[in-house]
Order: structure tokens, then sequence, then C-alpha cells
């Protein structure tokens, strides 16, 4: 038996810094899909700009990671998946490809950003059981 070692925040929210860092952990996160060529695939399923995408992500991470629930304060509960079906308005198709230049994405923006490394490793585990349950189609 594994025992996890207990943090001195009450939150993921916390430990990552609050809200400023949350929005330079989305900040970078999406700048690196502009920039970088290995998330081209990535950044063609988002449209012409990521604006909307930022302010959404943003939200949701706050909430999601334990802090202030805007994401559903304004749309109620986020549904992700439905939301990201290929049918939904703003969907889209999201096979091992897409999930994983996401991740791969996501990380370089933490490590990028300073996400304290233990915090990151947690956070790496919780992104690829959400990003691999978003999976719309096998490839």
């Amino acid at each position: 038996m594994q025992i996890q070692e207990k943090t001195p925040f009450a939150t993921p929210f916390e430990w990552i810094g609050g809200e400023p860092k949350v929005q330079a952990l989305v900040d970078r996160f999406y700048d690196l899909m502009e920039l970088e060529p290995a998330y081209a695939q990535l950044r063609s399923v988002h449209g012409n700009t990521l604006d909307n995408a930022r302010q959404r992500l943003f939200w949701f991470l706050c909430g999601w990671l334990g802090g202030p629930q805007h994401y559903t304060d304004r749309f109620g509960h986020p549904m992700l998946r439905a939301r990201h079906l290929p049918q939904s308005i703003g969907g889209h198709s999201i096979g091992i490809r897409e999930r994983d230049e996401w991740l791969a994405c996501m990380d370089q923006a933490m490590g990028e950003t300073g996400v304290p490394d233990d915090l990151r490793a947690r956070l790496r585990d919780s992104f690829f059981q959400t990003a691999d349950w978003m999976r719309n189609r096998g490839g």
C-alpha cells in the first residue's frame, strides 16, 4: 500500500498559486498551441481565434482545481464529453493524437509556468484520465 503524502495546501488551486497562476498556465498552453508545430493538429480544431477557449478553460480549471466555480456559475455542469462531441456546437473529433497533443502541450505549459513537480505529476495523471475519457473516436 502506498501512502499519499499530505500537502500543506487544501486544494490544487491553492497549491498552484490561485487565479494568477491558473491564468498563466492557460495562456501559456494556448500560446504553445499557436507557436509549436508539434501541436498543429490540436490547434487546427480550435477555429480562427483562441480567445473563447482561453476564457472557458481558465474558468473551468479554476473550479476543477478546487477554486472558484466560474464555469459552473456561468454555464452549469461542464458536461465535458457532451460539449466536445463533433456534432455539438464547438465540438471536436478527439482521437488518440488530439488527446496526446493536448496532454503534451499542457505538460509543457505546466513546466514552463513553474507548476511544482509534485503537483505537475498529479495533474498529469488527472489530465490523462480526463483527456482519455474525452476521446470520441478510436484513432
